[in-house]
């Protein structure tokens, strides 16, 4: 997350080598758009992608249907100054939670995957957990806010990074990872817990980070999908995995992760397809045409993935828009 003000309002619909990412407004909501991709990418078991802005995703496939930090309410906190009402960033934002669109958008969950407790990944899982009796999966930190926030403990699954999990039709890998850095070194919200709150979090400055995982999942004999929340990593701990698809959150251009993209994408062996996330002002409606935030550098990371592979796939994705891999 970045405080930076955006310098201007900008649509993006960019694609890099031949892929072409169409705007929400071409597609229904669970319609699937095949997307170029590399010949790993296409064979296998079929696996759609929708992406639900941030970071947030809702896969399909083998019949099953998982969610990563689905946030989908996107409330006003101050964060982008040019598109709020308020004067500032406030932490004491109340958490709301718009339950017929998350429901409209959110599908009937079987797992929802976590990276990390902040607001704007983890506000809306409680409501989803509860209404479709998904499983939820994250650190010990985010299990421990969602028993909080009126959670079934027996659906909270607390890893740490490095499991391999079956699921009924795919599996996942859990990664160890880290947030990303502003420019003073630090970040919103540090901070982990040992147990549940004393009371339910309220407001968004009760929601630590709480640590941050990355996960890798994979539908049957489909391809496999490396999937993050944050733009920061632990290079030893994503070296091997060659995923043939990286959704890769996009750092703040003030940050100071050192190389970020190419040392990410050159540990994970530069990827034939990857998707920029986590670049939209998260705080306008789902159902518009994605904002971007223009402190981000979504530019930097797709001309890095442009050199790093040449011939290789980016897709810069819209609000809604599905993707579809394998098959």
């Amino acid at each position: 997350m970045t405080t930076n003000p955006l310098a201007r309002r900008t649509l993006l619909r960019t694609a890099a080598a031949g892929a072409a990412a169409l705007p929400a407004a071409a597609l229904p909501a669970h319609a699937a758009a095949t997307a170029p991709a590399a010949d790993p990418a296409r064979t296998g078991t079929a696996t759609a992608f929708t992406w639900l802005g941030n970071s947030g995703w809702r896969i399909e496939g083998s019949g099953r249907t998982v969610l990563l930090d689905p946030y989908l309410t996107r409330y006003d906190t101050g964060l982008f100054p040019t598109t709020s009402r308020k004067p500032a960033f406030d932490p004491a934002t109340e958490l709301t939670v718009d339950t017929a669109l998350v429901e409209q958008h959110a599908g009937r969950a079987d797992l929802i995957l976590v990276t990390h407790a902040h607001w704007d990944h983890v506000n809306d899982v409680p409501h989803i957990a509860r209404t479709t009796g998904a499983t939820v999966m994250g650190t010990q930190t985010t299990c421990h806010l969602l028993a909080a926030m009126g959670v079934d403990r027996a659906k909270l699954v607390p890893v740490k990074g490095g499991e391999v999990l079956d699921f009924d039709g795919f599996t996942v890998e859990t990664v160890g990872s880290l947030h990303s850095r502003n420019a003073k070194h630090t970040y919103f919200a540090p901070g982990t817990l040992t147990a549940p709150p004393a009371r339910a979090p309220l407001t968004i400055g009760d929601l630590p980070e709480g640590d941050t995982l990355a996960f890798q999942i994979r539908f049957g004999d489909g391809p496999s999908a490396f999937l993050t929340g944050a733009s920061d990593f632990v290079e030893r701990h994503v070296t091997g995995l060659r995923p043939d698809i990286a959704m890769v959150a996009v750092p703040s251009r003030t940050g100071t992760t050192h190389a970020y993209a190419s040392r990410l994408l050159n540990a994970l062996g530069r990827p034939r397809t990857v998707v920029p996330v986590h670049w939209d002002n998260f705080e306008t409606p789902i159902g518009e045409p994605a904002l971007a935030d223009d402190s981000m550098d979504l530019d930097g990371v797709v001309a890095e993935a442009r050199r790093l592979v040449p011939g290789g796939r980016v897709i810069v994705p819209e609000h809604l828009q599905t993707l579809q891999f394998g098959g």
